[in-house]
């Protein structure tokens, strides 16, 4: 497969930067490598759509009423990234080699970088930057598990892995080396890249001792876990107010 029918590929969602592999993640090497040719294969070029003018080397992704795929100006998809059927692109940006599963809400100013896998019925709220990871070659990009919440100004980055039906209150960071320590249980239990599902998760920081002193260091404390006894909206809802965090 050339270099260009393989991101056709991905446009089409026929291929992916990673896949669900039983309870883990499969990353295709190939498929990345393929995205960084590109990007060295393509030459800066104008294009014109309506009032807007860019300049760039990846062409811009079209035909969203075939889709099903809703875009709000003045939102942007780049060829090479697949939207499924029911997503809400509210002004974002979604990077090439992207995968964003169906019903999912992109909100506004939210960005999701390259290669990131955003799953079914998500919801990532204003301003959320999910990272972009593409090399080296292998390399896992952020996940983001079929029904999670991101509230607004999370960000996500470095391969990160965010579980099924997670929810993220606003302004958590979470990167590879970030702890994201789960403190329900009588001991800590501490995490690190990964949110485990159903968790809820909120900002937080730990003392460390230093030659000038002991200063906090972000970190995230899971406080929670999304109840079974209730629907995806019931649940996110009932759990932002019984630990009075807002989305």
């Amino acid at each position: 497969m050339t270099t260009q029918d393989t991101i056709a590929a991905l446009a089409r969602g026929d291929v992916r930067v990673a896949e669900p592999d039983g309870d883990d993640w499969r990353v295709n090497a190939d498929v990345q490598a393929a995205i960084l040719d590109y990007f060295r294969e393509r030459e800066m070029e104008p294009s014109e759509v309506g009032p807007f003018e860019y300049h760039d080397k990846i062409p811009l992704k079209s035909g969203y009423a075939k889709l099903g795929v809703r875009v709000v100006p003045p939102a942007t998809a780049r060829f090479g990234a697949f939207l499924s059927r029911g997503v809400v692109l509210m002004p974002s940006y979604v990077n090439i080699g992207a995968w964003v599963g169906p019903n999912t809400m992109v909100d506004t100013w939210a960005t999701v970088g390259s290669g990131a896998q955003i799953g079914a019925n998500v919801h990532l709220a204003g301003g959320v930057g999910i990272g972009g990871v593409l090399e080296p070659p292998g390399a896992r990009p952020v996940i983001v598990e079929d029904g999670a919440f991101l509230g607004s100004r999370c960000i996500v980055v470095e391969g990160v892995r965010i579980g099924r039906e997670a929810v993220l209150a606003p302004n958590v960071t979470l990167t590879a080396s970030v702890p994201i320590i789960d403190v329900t249980g009588d001991e800590p239990v501490e995490y690190r890249g990964y949110v485990p599902p159903r968790s809820i998760v909120v900002p937080g920081t730990r003392p460390k001792e230093f030659p000038a002193g002991t200063y906090n260091l972000s970190c995230a404390l899971i406080i929670g876990r999304r109840s079974e006894a209730t629907d995806l909206k019931t649940s996110l809802n009932d759990a932002l107010r019984e630990y009075e965090i807002g989305g």
